[in-house]
């Protein structure tokens, strides 16, 4: 392994614990009545992951800030929206997918119904979350409301809705492009818009970084399309090949394998561009932009 991307494995390590660190504090100790939903709040929370959002936010605020602890409250915030997205997502009337993160899904050892309810409980955690954090009262706001925006009928759930009612249908670009800048690249995007705003970025670095996280969150996405045909279930830590199977709108299923891993390549390597006028201190997101790309270390 080179220096660099021994680098950024501790890195992402150390960063993900102190978003775990907070996550754990915040949320009811797995014991605590009603056990059980406790315990699913944690189970896929806690299995693992990189911590990919929290780590775009923390590392965009510190292009321009140093004082980390500011922004660990909102980091975790984003973790367990992600979270909540996963359990969903893996249920049967979705996705129906019995591992992630390595581990078996919260509905196959909690059953459907609890499961459900954890990932509900982890989208209201979220927001309680943002809502006691030490930030000022006017972002704060601005925050929970475009937060609300992205994660709503509008944005997330509409490209989850869309890509059910895709399965089976004629692969489509328009379609395909609004389910994946939905469910995908929005999330990712507003990891980097929130670290610009705790950053007090100026208008031209925001406008940057906005389309630096475009570029990465499509490219993400591009990715996991074609790990599914390609990858390792060991891994990735999810099942693998289930896109073809169900006949999901996917990168390769519109434009093939190798246009896929072009458009991804492309895509990359526009967002390191963006990123050469913060020098030395893009350091960690370059790297990153490599690790999204390959997903080794």
């Amino acid at each position: 392994m080179s220096n660099k991307k021994m680098l950024l494995k501790k890195d992402i390590k150390e960063k993900r614990e102190l978003v775990n660190i907070e996550i754990d504090r915040y949320l009811p100790r797995k014991d605590e009545y009603p056990k059980q939903i406790h315990k699913a709040i944690r189970h896929t929370l806690f299995a693992g992951g990189k911590r990919l959002r929290p780590y775009l936010l923390i590392n965009t605020y510190l292009l321009f800030k140093n004082d980390l602890d500011k922004v660990l409250k909102l980091a975790g915030a984003l973790e367990m929206l992600h979270t909540y997205t996963l359990i969903h997502d893996d249920l049967p009337e979705i996705d129906n997918d019995d591992y992630r993160r390595g581990k078996k899904a919260c509905h196959i050892v909690f059953g459907s119904d609890i499961a459900l309810l954890a990932g509900d409980s982890l989208l209201v955690y979220a927001f309680a979350m943002i809502a006691d954090s030490e930030i000022e009262e006017k972002l704060k706001l601005k925050v929970i409301k475009e937060l609300s925006q992205e994660m709503g009928n509008n944005g997330l759930i509409a490209g989850q809705m869309v890509d059910i009612m895709s399965e089976g249908k004629k692969p489509s670009p328009k379609t395909l492009e609004y389910i994946h800048y939905n469910k995908t690249a929005r999330l990712i995007n507003i990891a980097i818009r929130f670290g610009c705003y705790f950053g007090k970025a100026e208008k031209a670095d925001l406008d940057r970084m906005k389309k630096f996280g475009e570029k990465i969150g499509l490219a993400f996405q591009i990715v996991d399309d074609i790990l599914d045909v390609e990858g390792n279930e060991q891994t990735l830590g999810k099942t693998i090949g289930k896109d073809k199977k169900v006949q999901k709108m996917t990168f390769p299923a519109v434009y093939g394998l190798e246009k896929s891993k072009q458009m991804a390549t492309k895509m990359i390597e526009d967002a390191k561009k963006l990123l050469k006028p913060y020098g030395e201190k893009a350091e960690i997101l370059l790297m990153l932009c490599d690790f999204i790309l390959t997903r080794k270390f």
